[in-house]
């Protein structure tokens, strides 16, 4: 994997593990393991991240529930067939991961990207006046692969992403966010689930000389 690749999606959280490990699947006889982080924001609620670790960073880790740690990895999506429907999946996998002592820091959720602009983006404001753009970022990886995350945007950002067009490159500085929300059923129940997005803190566009 180049250079370049890598620093086009970077992510470093400090947060706690939230209960055991799940076995996720396995691919050239390494298996990878799912964890949950859990990271405070600076209100009191906390956001719930999905963490894919290999088996191999475990070997002289033993990971359990409540220990702090300290991991770097990229933001990652694959789609997944569920009921019938193709369901865009995101993953934090982890390069990375080590326990530390520290419970509190200063940036504990952080995320850049370099991606390029891949659905029209969508500009509305709250009942409250709040402007939001919500973005759908495509992030180049290796072997002719790409990651699409799902970014937000606030104010000012939201206004001047709302400009952006498909094609479009930007860079993007800000933390990774999970939000909980109700999925109505065709029955007319509703399901809990949680979805992962990008909250922008600091954006730019890359002009076409630089690209």
């Amino acid at each position: 994997m180049s250079d370049h690749v890598m620093e086009s999606n970077t992510v470093t959280l400090v947060g706690k593990i939230l209960g055991e490990r799940e076995f996720s699947h396995e691919i050239y006889g390494e298996g990878f393991y799912l964890y949950t982080i859990e990271i405070p924001r600076l209100s009191d609620s906390s956001d719930h991240l999905p963490l894919t670790v290999s088996e191999r960073l475990l070997v002289d880790l033993q990971l359990k529930d409540g220990d702090y740690v300290n991991v770097e990895g990229q933001l990652r999506s694959y789609n997944k067939f569920i009921n019938g429907n193709n369901k865009l999946v995101l993953t934090i996998f982890v390069r990375d991961i080590v326990k530390t002592d520290e419970e509190e820091v200063k940036n504990p959720n952080q995320i850049y990207l370099d991606g390029f602009i891949c659905k029209q983006p969508i500009y509305r404001e709250t009942p409250f006046g709040r402007e939001i753009t919500d973005l759908l970022v495509a992030v180049n990886r290796s072997y002719n692969k790409s990651d699409y995350i799902p970014c937000i945007a606030w104010g000012r950002n939201a206004r001047f992403s709302s400009k952006l067009d498909v094609g479009n490159r930007i860079r993007i500085w800000g933390r990774i966010q999970s939000r909980q929300y109700q999925k109505k059923l065709g029955d007319g129940t509703a399901i809990n689930r949680v979805a992962y997005e990008v909250s922008i803190s600091k954006m730019e566009k890359v002009d076409e000389e630089e690209e």
